[in-house]
């Protein structure tokens, strides 16, 4: 079952260079520094701020990726009970577990194995826990071939920015760049080198008029009578399996969610770009340049709106996105805000992924560049 949230490394082997991309099939996973601008902002006192790591585990998946940084998920897991409570969490997890074993989720066995290990409580519940708010935009790159995404993750749970990870992976597909967290299975932001980038945003909730606590246990009891995936879930299935940004269209515009979900996706070509809003069985496409925050687009679909400020968010990022050239000029107040963890630029034509990771005080990494 979705949880509803408050509004809101040992075992590898270090190399000195990244290796060629999708090529750590079947081996122990490999850590890099990746590269950065060497610009970045200073943490406090003389040092740099810390590299996001980038983690080799071709088709080894998130179970490697926990095993390579099992430091990273187990503060990610205590910042969850500090946020939500040590009993909502082992309820979330128990509840979570069930809706997993129910519906027969294709990614279960993946949780399971990472749960499996000590001081691991709250794996279950923080896979299905969709409360984060973001702003994303996809038009063709004003400054290299093919098309650009723009995107920024919102989200109140300390630990998502210091914690990032950059994972090449890959799936029968081909390879991809995740951008994600130690322990988490789905897919929220990442690019396939040649194919395409995604990224999943969340949805407006439905309203009845009621209180705001009844309007989300009807949304949640919802969830809980489905069968279908969660958004993430899909674009797990998208990356590892579509070859072409037209089937990916397809397969994020058709495939049966538990929820509705927003999701911004970018091709090869220039015009190759769209929103997708998605009902659980309906999809409205908005053809690129188009962006996306956390409320609809479309006149006809109801609900209220996610995150803060997400129509100042829209409209900042609607002046900017098709015109603003190079690395993060675009990320600008209210588009960045004290709730961002991530930032994220990926263009599909090149490969190209820029990554820089924030908590509410600032940034939190350096910036990460990567081309594949």
């Amino acid at each position: 079952m979705e949880a509803e949230a408050p509004e809101n490394s040992g075992g590898a082997n270090p190399q000195g260079s990244e290796g060629r991309f999708g090529s750590a099939r079947g081996r122990t996973p490999t850590i890099t520094p990746g590269r950065t601008n060497g610009g970045s902002e200073k943490g406090p006192g003389p040092d740099r701020l810390p590299a996001i790591p980038v983690i080799e585990v071709g088709a080894g998946g998130p179970v490697a990726v926990f095993e390579a940084e099992r430091a990273r998920a187990e503060d990610l897991l205590a910042s969850g009970k500090r946020c939500y409570g040590h009993a909502l969490v082992r309820f979330g997890d128990a509840l979570s577990r069930r809706w997993l074993i129910r519906t027969r989720n294709p990614y279960l066995e993946e949780i399971a194995a990472v749960a499996a290990h000590p001081e691991t409580a709250g794996v279950y519940f923080l896979n299905l826990s969709l409360e984060w708010s973001c702003t994303a935009g996809v038009g063709a790159d004003p400054e290299a071939p093919g098309s650009r995404m723009l995107r920024t993750l919102d989200w109140p749970l300390e630990g998502l920015g210091r914690n990032l990870v950059v994972v090449r992976q890959e799936g029968p597909a081909g390879p991809y760049l995740n951008v994600t967290w130690p322990g988490f299975v789905g897919v929220t932001t990442a690019v396939a080198p040649g194919r395409f980038a995604a990224a999943f945003n969340q949805a407006p909730m439905r309203r009845l008029g009621l209180s705001f606590t009844l309007d989300v246990l009807f949304n949640r009891l919802g969830v809980w009578r489905s069968r279908a995936l969660p958004p993430a879930h899909l674009m797990r299935q998208v990356f590892d399996q579509c070859r072409t940004y037209a089937e990916a269209r397809a397969r994020l515009a058709e495939t049966p969610l538990c929820l509705p979900a927003l999701f911004t996706l970018s091709g090869v070509e220039g015009h190759e770009g769209c929103v997708i809003e998605r009902l659980e069985r309906r999809a409205v496409l908005h053809q690129a340049p188009a962006c996306i925050t956390n409320h609809w687009l479309s006149p006809d679909l109801k609900g209220a709106d996610r995150g803060t400020n997400s129509r100042e968010r829209h409209a900042c990022m609607t002046r900017l996105y098709r015109t603003v050239a190079g690395g993060f000029d675009w990320l600008v107040p209210p588009i960045l805000n004290d709730l961002t963890r991530l930032a994220v630029v990926a263009n599909a034509a090149d490969g190209r992924l820029m990554v820089q990771g924030f908590e509410a005080d600032g940034p939190a990494t350096e910036i990460l560049e990567l081309t594949a």
